[in-house]
């Protein structure tokens, strides 16, 4: 079980990369430089995210970061759009869309996401994916868990070991698509979880999924 993907030390990484990536020519020189404001920012950026990792966890590690909190009275409207964006984007692709209170909860079936036995996603469910990260940016308020999830069939450590793999794929593709990792936590419940008979094989192919579950931050 991964508690929190995010690291002091990655987030360390993101100053450097940050505070790199954002250079000038110097016209003096012809060396390249870094300008104090850019740099400033950067590095509050992700030293805002560092210090609320380590004294708050993931909610302050997103405080720190910038990203404000959720009144009461406007989560639920809140939530309802960011549903409603889900529901549009991702009709007809086999990934199905549930509400729970506050928590928008994405089903991603095994079957279009990875190929057998396997944890590396599927090409033609890229475009899925892009999607899903196109809206879970817009809706930055959000904790982003993904949890992986097998049928009965063959050993229960290695199914918890693929569960993990393949939550972890999932959160990787949408780190790429700019999902900041302090959002994300990564689980996998192996088998422990059905949503269906694993007597059967129409319940053992529901049984084999990857969620992704998306909490407002209040």
């Amino acid at each position: 079980m991964h508690l929190y993907r995010f690291r002091v030390v990655a987030l360390t990484a993101v100053i450097t990369l940050t505070v790199g990536g954002c250079q000038t020519i110097d016209p003096y020189t012809g060396e390249q430089k870094t300008s104090d404001t850019t740099k400033g920012a950067g590095i509050g950026a992700a030293g805002g995210a560092i210090v609320g990792a380590i004294f708050g966890g993931r909610k302050g590690a997103l405080i720190g970061a910038g990203i404000g909190a959720l009144g009461g009275g406007l989560v639920g409207n809140y939530m309802d759009r960011e549903e409603a964006k889900l529901r549009a984007r991702l009709q007809g692709t086999g990934v199905s869309v549930t509400r729970v209170g506050d928590t928008v909860i994405l089903n991603m079936p095994g079957n279009v996401t990875f190929a057998t036995d396997s944890a590396d996603i599927s090409s033609s469910f890229y475009q899925v994916l892009d999607s899903v990260g196109l809206v879970i940016n817009e809706f930055e308020k959000t904790y982003v868990d993904v949890i992986g999830h097998t049928d009965n069939t063959g050993k229960p450590e290695y199914n918890q070991q693929l569960s993990v793999r393949r939550a972890d794929s999932v959160a990787r593709y949408l780190e790429s698509q700019q999902v900041l990792p302090q959002r994300i936590v990564t689980r996998g419940a192996g088998q422990d979880e059905p949503v269906a008979s694993n007597d059967t094989p129409e319940g053992r192919t529901l049984n084999r999924r990857v969620e992704i579950r998306l909490t407002p931050l209040t």
